[in-house]
């Protein structure tokens, strides 16, 4: 199901996957240090490096497919002929 926003808990995870990542550590480290600090999954699971790596992808691809939604694009007309014609 398509979700309008993120919510405000799921933005803050984001931002601070995000600034370990770019601080240099891997998705396994970043899994244990949430693990360690007792942050849990959406589905109250213990954090896997698959799904740090999925956090991030998912959020680019997010702000990529909002980008594409949000541009108007030029309308192009083609030869198209509409006919009545009677039984």
């Amino acid at each position: 199901m398509f979700q309008e926003k993120y919510t405000p808990q799921q933005d803050e995870l984001h931002d601070l996957i995000k600034s370990l990542h770019g601080g240099g550590m891997g998705y396994r480290k970043i899994a244990h240090y949430l693990n360690q600090k007792g942050i849990r999954t959406s589905k109250g699971n213990p954090w896997k490096n698959t799904q740090v790596y999925s956090v991030l992808l998912r959020y680019r691809e997010r702000q990529e497919r909002l980008v594409h939604i949000e541009t108007d694009y030029a309308l192009i007309w083609g030869k198209m002929e509409v006919r009545w014609e009677k039984n």
